[in-house]
């Protein structure tokens, strides 16, 4: 990991201090005099669906966007005493999302039902960030390379070709149009994600970057040794390590963009392994299709037509994402990069 900016880190420990102090203040007598104002290090949160916890209770529903009051942002500022913007968004791009407007169709923060007329446009998330911010945390990539996108595929190939083990690994690694279409997203967001970080680096010259890699989905399939619906729909048994390879592939760019430009790497993956979507109960911190909602509160899924026809016995129209477990564990691996030299 990157070693991270001083500066930043000093911040940090102030904030720590600034709490402490700010506790003693609560249960000191009144003395009539006003309290010192505290500034807390301004924190921004840039990413897409895994980073603003979409599925978990309790979540926002005034943009579309899905974030969860338990989404690794709010962990992270609360523990660490930082003032949080939290602009991530079910659905974010690199381009579509940070650096760009968010148009409308691509708003997608699930469980949030859209109004008549649907959500209104978002500005590019990086205008949150500011000379003044003092830490950025940036989990964003999977819907630029179209993760989603290639498990529906994989999805679909599983029910088209039943006599077939791999079928979704031999459409993207036999040469075909797959492998080609592929490779050519790998190194578009290679290009956008480099020129992202240079974006952020330019506007907020002094501050902590982190980028936040993703957790692990289907690691070795240690707990996938009967497949249900709920797990992975149609995708075969055989295709999961190559979404895990597939995976890796893309952290690997996350991780190796973050050295290149100076900012710490958040590794997710490793302390998540173990806990994939095929596990149960306590060990699982990843939601399969149509799984039951985590977190707290009462709130209920409105789940589209489309997902009240697939099988199963879960309440939501969830799709391979973090539960609450899940969301506990990216805020404790952020918390412990940001605060490792603090």
């Amino acid at each position: 990991m990157s070693r991270l900016h001083r500066p930043a880190l000093a911040r940090l420990a102030l904030a720590g201090a600034a709490a402490l102090a700010l506790v003693g203040a609560a249960l000191a007598p009144a003395s009539g005099a006003p309290a010192a104002a505290v500034d807390r290090p301004a924190y921004v949160a840039l990413g897409d669906s895994y980073s603003a916890g979409v599925f978990v209770r309790p979540w926002e529903e005034h943009d579309g966007c899905g974030r969860s009051a338990r989404n690794y942002p709010h962990q992270v500022a609360q523990r660490l005493g930082l003032q949080l913007t939290d602009v991530t968004c079910g659905a974010a791009e690199v381009v579509d999302g940070v650096l760009a407007p968010q148009p409308s169709h691509k708003i997608y923060g699930p469980p949030s039902v859209p109004p008549p007329d649907g959500w209104p446009a978002l500005p590019p998330q990086v205008e949150a960030v500011s000379p003044d911010t003092d830490v950025v945390t940036v989990g964003i990539g999977g819907n630029s390379l179209g993760f989603g996108a290639i498990t529906l595929k994989c999805i679909e190939l599983g029910i088209s070709k039943p006599l077939q083990t791999k079928p979704c690994t031999k459409y993207y690694t036999e040469g075909g149009e797959g492998e080609h279409w592929l490779k050519e997203q790998f190194a578009e967001l290679d290009r956008d994600f480099g020129h992202m970080m240079s974006v952020l680096r330019a506007r907020a010259p002094h501050a902590t970057v982190a980028v936040v890699g993703y957790p692990a989905i289907v690691p070795d399939n240690s707990g996938c040794r009967f497949l249900h619906w709920n797990q992975l729909g149609s995708v075969k048994k055989g295709d999961m390590p190559w979404l895990d390879r597939l995976e890796h592939q893309l952290n690997g760019l996350l991780e190796r963009q973050a050295g290149h430009h100076g900012a710490a790497y958040v590794d997710t993956y490793g302390p998540s392994v173990g806990h994939g979507v095929c596990e149960t109960g306590d060990a699982k911190w990843m939601y399969g299709i149509r799984d039951n909602l985590t977190g707290d509160g009462d709130q209920t899924d409105q789940p589209s037509e489309a997902c009240r026809k697939i099988p199963g016995t879960g309440e939501a129209c969830t799709f391979v994402h973090p539960n609450a477990r899940g969301l506990d564990n990216q805020a404790r691996q952020v918390t412990r990069a940001l605060a490792s030299e603090g």
